[in-house]
C-alpha cells in the first residue's frame, strides 16, 4: 500500500474528496435537471436511458444500484419509460427472474436528441479547463471510481 495521502493535519472539509463530491452533485443535479424543465422527459428518465444505452445497466437491479434507487422508484421510472415507447423489458432465457431491459428505436432517439443539453451544460462547467485536463479529471474519477467499487462496506464497529 501507498502512504496514506490523509492525516490530521490535512483532513477538513475542503480538502476531503467525500465534502467535494457531496457538494459537486449537489450543485451539478439542479442545474442538470433544469436542463430539462420544458421537457417532459426528466433528467432522471434521461440517465436511466444513458445507463441502458451504455450498458451500465441491463435490469432493474442494476439501475437501482447504479442510480441508488430503491426499487420501487426504479419500477416506476421504468414503467413510465416502458409506457412512452423508450424501452422494453424481456425476460432472460437463460433465468426466468431475469428480465433485461433495452432501449427501443424512440429511446435511443430522445437519448441522443437530449444529449446535446448535458453536453452544453458539462462544457460550460468545464470551461476554464483545458481539454487535457477535463481528460485527466474524467480519468482520474473512473480511476477512484474503480477502486471504490472494490472496497467493502464494512460497518465501523465490524472494522475494529
Amino acid at each position: 500500500m501507498t502512504k496514506p495521502f490523509y492525516a490530521l493535519d490535512n483532513f477538513d472539509a475542503q480538502s476531503s474528496i467525500g465534502c467535494l463530491l457531496r457538494r459537486l452533485i449537489n450543485l451539478s443535479t439542479p442545474r442538470a435537471e433544469a436542463c430539462f424543465a420544458d421537457q417532459d422527459l426528466s433528467f432522471s428518465h434521461w440517465v436511466l436511458l444513458v445507463c441502458v444505452r451504455d450498458g451500465i445497466a441491463r435490469t432493474c437491479a442494476d439501475v437501482s444500484r447504479h442510480m441508488n434507487y430503491d426499487s420501487g422508484a426504479t419500477t416506476r421510472l421504468v414503467d413510465h419509460l416502458e409506457k412512452r415507447g423508450f424501452l422494453t423489458r424481456n425476460r432472460s432465457t437463460t433465468d426466468r427472474r431475469v428480465v433485461h431491459l433495452a432501449l427501443t428505436d424512440e429511446g435511443r432517439a430522445v437519448t441522443a436528441a437530449m444529449s446535446p443539453r448535458l453536453m452544453d451544460f458539462w462544457n460550460t462547467a468545464l470551461d476554464g479547463f483545458s481539454t487535457a485536463e477535463s481528460a485527466m479529471l474524467i480519468e482520474l474519477l473512473k480511476r477512484l471510481l474503480s477502486r471504490m467499487e472494490k472496497i467493502p462496506v464494512v460497518a465501523a464497529d465490524a472494522a475494529a
